[in-house]
Parts: structure tokens; sequence; C-alpha cells
């Protein structure tokens, strides 16, 4: 599968030596013709949320601390919150954007007061990952990345060291297999 659109997983095989992507799990938020981002699912900080947005310590989803979004615009912020409703059957809520299915973008500026009761889950990202027009499907055709559905599960998880392995090995056909694969396989 290699169609990518908001909701979907891409992890990074072991073809990907970037050191800001490797072995990382990103969730999409949008991809279209002017190009892609998402943020790093699997790499929490030790910087609690409290620290830096006070306002939404008591909001977020344990680990209850910053994770590295990506290497683009690391002093900003892009939090990724799951609403409680299904956003078709309910109306438009301020500060909210939906991504898909129930998972969506907040804008920190937004209350919290106005959103929290909305919210089954935030997880704020120091920075995203982000990719050109055509550069994201170019790094996937080199094989750079595997493209995978993803679940609402996966973005809230609370250790997120064995991410990238779990959602290897939920896949169907040959790629399980590679959730067993060492990192250097040269090495074996």
């Amino acid at each position: 599968m290699s169609e990518v659109r908001a909701g979907m997983l891409l992890l990074a095989t072991p073809a990907l030596r970037d050191p800001h992507f490797c072995d990382t799990v990103v969730l999409v938020l949008d991809a279209g013709g002017e190009g892609a981002f998402g943020v790093v699912l699997n790499r929490p900080t030790a910087l609690p949320v409290a620290a830096v947005l006070e306002a939404w310590s008591d909001v977020v989803a344990e680990p209850d601390v910053l994770f590295s979004g990506g290497p683009v615009e690391t002093d900003g912020a892009v939090a990724v919150a799951l609403r409680r409703t299904d956003p078709t059957a309910e109306p438009e809520v301020l500060g909210l954007r939906e991504v898909v299915d129930r998972l969506v973008l907040l804008d920190l500026d937004t209350p919290v007061e106005l959103v929290s009761d909305e919210l089954d889950g935030l997880r704020i990202f120091a920075g995203y990952a982000g990719w050109g027009a055509d550069q994201l499907d170019r790094e996937i055709e080199e094989g750079s990345w595997y493209v995978v559905p993803g679940t609402a599960s996966d973005v809230f998880r609370v250790d997120t060291a064995t991410l990238r392995r779990d959602v290897l090995r939920r896949q169907p056909g040959d790629l399980a297999w590679h959730s067993t694969r060492p990192v250097d396989p040269e090495v074996n």
C-alpha cells in the first residue's frame, strides 16, 4: 500500500539512514499535491507538557510529556487529539480541525475549557515532519518508507518503544516479517 493520505502511518525502513527518522513511525496529518506533513509518534522527550504549556497539562494523554514531532519548526507545537464523538455527527467545534475519523488537530490558542470536554486524548508534538510536492512519493519509491493504515490507539500509546514493531507485526503478508528484522541485518 503506497497511497498516502491523512491517518496513514509511515514506518521508516532500514534503508532510511536519516537520523531524524531512523526507526520512526510518522502519523500523516495531511497529504496532497503540494506535499505532506505529519508527526513522529515514537519519540517522547523528557520535558513535561506542564513545563511549557501548563494549561494543557491536565488534558494530555500519558505520558504527559512533549513528543519530538519531527525536525521542522521544533520551536512550535502541533497538537493531535481524539474527539469523544464522531465529528460528522456533531457540530463543528472551535479550535478543532478534522484529520480522519475522530482524530483532529487542535489549535493550542483555543481556551482549554472550550474543548477539554470534547477530547478523549491529546498529544503535543514539538515540531513536525514535512515533505515538499512529490518528495514523499520519491522517498516511498526508493524504499525509505512502509505506508500502512493507522489507528487512534497508535497515536495515544503510553509506551511507544515497540510501536514500530507492533504496527509491522499486524500487517498482512510479508510486511509482518519485517517486525523481527534486526536493526542491522549485516551484523547478524
